[in-house]
């Protein structure tokens, strides 16, 4: 058994100050404040020097990795992201790549999941095929503009197999109820998100039954549909925030590009704070920054000028989400890993609570940090 001790522990809605946290075979078995909990003789001690001790951070969308695409190579991005924090990791697949890439892509990425140097990596989030062709980086190279053909999506489904935890649709693309279907089918536990869209609240409302409880980077990749002159219409991010079950993606970046710091503010108050999810949707830079943005040093852009992902890690954006809204500590470990393992059906990681799995973040006041541990193993 191991104790980790002077330890501020991050719980899902409180701090415990100067506790002590024991772990063994890779799972939590208690916790409590050192004054009132004895430590059993033979614990290996860990002493945390008064750093916070919170769950690992669950990062469900990211695709890059120190400027390394994941589905090219796994294993830098994801012991990467697992230096920043991020103990589990979804691999996120894109639209602009075709049938055969996706499928190289996809065999690559199963391969390395849980392998040494990936451990972290626990599945995909398929932001692929089906997007609306209008919204997103790189859409000039979407090659999944044809109807939605069950010849093309079924060895993508079959590639994932139940390794897919997400997949991110246009639900006004005609006929995606039948991928929908058959991805439900292939995997009964996936989740879908609505993302690169411009659907009306009825067809997302539509997929909600089969799953549909996400909210692909909310506010970005959207449309506004304007029905009547002067009139704003309902539309993708509307019906994200009007829905209680559905969460929020959101990326924070330090400038507040992707989502301005009101609209984070915005979106907190509207969803909840059980509904918002950061991700980092981390993509290998592509172009040089347009004239303006030279000083910006968190996104990418593609050759068009426009922002291409970004160069956040999880631990950076909670920094970020609580400089823009106030949010504090336990409020962004909740954004970072409590929800998106809820998201994503995760419910044995995401929070410090016995019986769950000893992923641990170990780290300053601004997020920076000090120590990772994966399933109880100190990852240094």
């Amino acid at each position: 058994m191991k104790a980790i001790i002077n330890a501020e522990l991050v719980m899902r809605d409180h701090l415990i100050p100067e506790a002590v946290l024991f772990l063994e075979d890779g799972i939590i078995t208690g916790y409590g404040e050192m004054r009132t909990t004895p430590i059993p003789e033979g614990c290996e001690i860990i002493d945390a020097g008064g750093a916070y001790v919170g769950p690992g951070l669950v990062d469900i969308h990211t695709h890059a990795g120190e400027d390394v695409t994941i589905s090219d190579e796994p294993y830098a991005p994801c012991t990467a992201h697992l230096k920043a924090g991020t103990t589990t990791l979804l691999a996120a697949l894109y639209f602009s790549s075709t049938k055969e890439q996706l499928l190289e892509q996809a065999a690559r990425v199963r391969a390395a999941i849980g392998q040494p140097g990936a451990e972290n990596l626990t599945g995909f989030y398929m932001e692929a095929p089906y997007m609306n062709p209008k919204f997103g980086a790189d859409r000039a190279n979407n090659p999944w503009q044809g109807p939605v053909s069950k010849e093309d999506y079924q060895p993508i489904i079959d590639a994932v197999g139940d390794k897919v935890f997400v997949w991110a649709v246009a639900p006004e693309r005609e006929n995606i109820l039948d991928f929908v279907r058959d991805a439900k089918a292939a995997n009964p536990a996936v989740r879908f998100a609505v993302g690169h869209s411009e659907a009306e609240p009825w067809q997302i409302e539509a997929l909600m039954p089969y799953g549909l409880c996400i909210g692909t980077h909310h506010t970005n990749a959207t449309g506004t549909i304007v029905k009547y002159p002067e009139c704003r219409g309902v539309c993708v991010d509307e019906t994200v925030s009007y829905n209680h079950d559905i969460y929020a993606e959101l990326i924070c970046d330090s400038m507040g590009i992707h989502v301005d710091p009101y609209m984070l503010r915005l979106v907190r108050k509207i969803k909840g704070d059980d509904r918002v999810v950061l991700i980092s949707d981390q993509c290998a830079g592509v172009a040089p920054a347009p004239a303006g943005y030279e000083h910006v040093h968190d996104i990418n852009f593609d050759f068009e000028g426009e922002i291409y992902g970004s160069r956040l890690t999880l631990n950076v954006a909670c920094r970020n989400m609580m400089k823009h809204t106030g949010a504090s500590i336990v409020d962004v470990f909740r954004f970072a890993s409590y929800n998106p393992a809820r998201a994503i059906g995760l419910y044995e990681r995401g929070e410090i609570a016995v019986g769950k799995r000893a992923d641990l973040l170990v780290c300053d006041h601004k997020m920076n940090v000090k120590t990772v541990f994966l399933a109880g193993k100190e990852m240094n």
